[in-house]
This record gives C-alpha cells, structure tokens and sequence, in this order.
C-alpha cells in the first residue's frame, strides 16, 4: 500500500473516536480534579463508549490500520488508568490494584510495540475484553464509593476491580502466549 494511501486510511471513524479518546483524558482530569465528579464521570461513560464503538466500526466496515491496532489499546489504557488514579487519590479505589495494572499495562504497551516492529499484530482476546469490562464496571461503581460504603456496608466496588485485576493478569499470560507463538512463526520464515 503506498504511504499516501496509508494516510488517508488512517483518518476514519474508528481512528477519529480513539484520538477523541485520548483528547477525554485532560477534559476529565479537569472536572474531576475541580470537584465536578459526576460530570468526569459522564466523560469516562462517553469515552467508555468510544471504545466500544471505534472497534465495531472497524471491524464490520474494515478500518482496522496498524494505527488503529496500537493506538486504540494506547488510549483505553490511559483513559482506565487515568480514572483509575483519580480514584485512588481520592481514597475512593485501591492503590495497589492501580499499580499491578499500571505494571501489567506497561508490560503490554511495551510487548505490544516491539512486536509491532517484528511485524507481529497480537491481536485482543476475549478475556482481555472481559477483564476490560470489569475493570470500566469497578471503575464505574467506584464513583459511588460512599453510597456503597453506606448502604452496603462494604466496598463492593473493591471487589469488582479486584476481580478485573486477576482478569487482567491471565488476560497477561494468554496474551504472552499468543504473542510467543506468533513471534516463533515469524522468526521461522
């Protein structure tokens, strides 16, 4: 494909959405660090839906590019993390889980690229989805963290992202296999 048409597929509706995406993250930062949380929540439900909208697009009208491959989970794991920070400087979501995400996350941005550049594309598996879904649904509840406290009598939310983070860890290992044997086969040719 010649450079100049690579250009123009890379500016689509999925490509857009994600940079949307990763423009929400300041847009956030701003009205939850001002007091405004439940207009920063409105903003993670509506990048929350970018996600999931910029992927079946994508997907049924084949906009998939490697921009979109790496820049997609690029953006979804700042947004999650960066919410996810927010929350834990509030006491309202647990530190440690947001630094086994942060490592596991990291982990796989770094894998990700360096496969990128052997050529090998690991692409999102379902318990990555999965684990994904959890840690946005703890995310979510964790907005509600006094409510919870107060009405349940323990922090439900907790064990939501708790669960994501074990997800997210087998999400680790599944997707390191993968990309093993996707690496071996290109290396063989």
């Amino acid at each position: 494909m010649s450079q100049s048409r690579e250009k123009q597929k890379i500016w689509n509706v999925p490509n857009a959405l994600t940079i949307l995406r990763a423009l929400l993250i300041p847009v956030y930062w701003y009205l939850f660090m001002n007091g405004h949380t439940y207009w920063a929540l409105a903003v993670f439900i509506i990048a929350s839906l970018t996600d999931l909208a910029d992927g079946y697009i994508a997907r049924k009208y084949d906009l998939v590019t490697d921009f979109g491959k790496l820049m997609d989970p690029l953006a979804d794991k700042l947004m999650v993390l960066s919410v996810m920070l927010s929350l834990a400087l509030k006491g309202m979501a647990p530190w440690a889980a947001l630094l086994v995400l942060l490592v596991k996350e990291g982990l796989m941005v770094l894998g990700g690229a360096l496969l990128l550049k052997k050529g090998v594309v690991v692409y999102a598996r379902k318990i990555g989805k999965i684990a994904q879904a959890t840690v946005v649904s703890g995310l979510l509840l964790s907005f509600f963290h006094e409510w919870i406290l107060q009405h349940l009598g323990f922090p439900l939310h907790h064990v939501v992202i708790w669960c994501a983070v074990a997800l997210t860890l087998c999400a680790l290992v599944s997707y390191g296999r993968s990309a093993w044997k996707s690496y071996q086969e290109v290396t063989k040719k």
